[in-house]
């Protein structure tokens, strides 16, 4: 029963952003970090306070800036409505039907200029993860590892690289130059 509550609020919240916004935007993203999107959503939100919540439905400010609505893709289809005979405003069904994946609905009043500025110009650089295409060739020379302590040599190892301690400096095994760490074009791996 509590599960249903909150389900039934959380369509509540949704329709309540909708009423209170002019505009309607679904936007997709990839790789994103809860640390960069409080950014984002501060931005829509204005002056409410941030909850640090990937949803918003912890958030019980109305905020007239915008909100934002991510995962739940389920519960925001039944929110807009699935079919004509079922959708909450004119078309918004239309919206539910391309729902899916990692993907966000932002209610604001903001003008679509200065919303589709602002996603224009976000770009938030970022260390890489596992499973990512690497931008760029990198390797590191043997004056970059020259210049770490002895006692690191054994999470170089685990990294994959093939290092040793000579004459009480970490190198290169075989007294190598440098060692591409990725190489552009290439998923990159944990190691």
């Amino acid at each position: 029963r509590f599960q249903g509550d909150h389900k039934t609020n959380y369509i509540e919240m949704v329709r309540e952003a909708i009423d209170a916004n002019d505009r309607l935007y679904l936007f997709s993203y990839e790789n994103m970090r809860s640390n960069h999107f409080k950014d984002v959503r501060l931005h829509f939100r204005g002056s409410s306070s941030d909850k640090n919540s990937m949803s918003d439905e912890n958030d019980s400010s109305s905020g007239t800036d915008g909100r934002i609505f991510l995962g739940k893709n389920k519960l925001l289809q039944i929110a807009l409505g699935r079919g004509p005979e079922d959708e909450y405003s004119d078309n918004l069904h239309k919206l539910s039907k391309i729902l899916s994946g990692s993907v966000g609905v932002l209610c604001t009043n903001q003008s679509a200029s200065d919303v589709e500025e602002y996603f224009a110009k976000l770009a938030v650089e970022d260390f890489a993860r596992a499973g990512a295409i690497a931008p760029r060739s990198v390797s590191l020379t043997k004056e970059q590892v020259e210049t770490h302590p002895v006692s690191m040599v054994e999470q170089f190892r685990k990294l994959g690289l093939p290092v040793e301690v000579k004459n009480g400096r970490v190198s290169f095994i075989g007294g190598r130059e440098e060692w591409e760490v990725c190489k552009e074009g290439k998923e990159l791996s944990v190691e």
